[in-house]
């Protein structure tokens, strides 16, 4: 195997990003902002955690509601672009959902409970990807969809 051949399952990242560092990876700003820590990162694969807090903009009645599991899978595709455009010094571009298939919601997230959103590029062409998505929160699928992603 040749160094510049990466298998599908290794880790890019030298370390977790969150914070301010991973603000600058993604478009979006507070309080938008619906991913914490950029956890994994490769060509295919991204997972990114995030803590739902109390006073967030996408809280009803204690839940995180639909609105945020899609916007929270939406970021996570967003940071894997700004990561890949970071490590190939290009310039971060803003991405925009173009639809949404097959969405599915189990149940809805509880304040202070965990989000791993893992997302799976499963085509790209030119400046389109079609990415699959999935919010597990302690070890149960809480919402999963195939989104289209446009690159502008």
């Amino acid at each position: 195997m040749y160094k510049s051949e990466i298998s599908k399952h290794e880790n890019l990242l030298k370390c977790k990003i969150n914070g301010t560092e991973l603000h600058r990876l993604i478009p979006q700003a507070e309080p938008i902002i619906m991913i914490g820590t950029l956890l994994f990162y490769n060509k295919i694969k991204t997972i990114t955690s995030f803590t739902i807090d109390k006073n967030n903009i996408f809280c009803r009645n204690g839940k995180f509601v639909e609105a945020g599991l899609i916007e929270n899978m939406a970021q996570t595709a967003a940071v894997a672009a700004g990561y890949k455009a970071k490590i190939n010094n290009t310039k971060i571009r803003t991405g925009f959902i173009g639809a949404v298939k097959n969405l599915k919601i189990y149940c809805l997230p509880k304040i202070n409970q965990t989000l791993e959103t893992k997302i799976i590029e499963k085509y790209k062409i030119g400046d389109v990807s079609i990415v699959n998505g999935k919010i597990i929160v302690e070890n149960n699928i809480v919402a999963e969809c195939e989104m289209k992603i446009f690159l502008m």
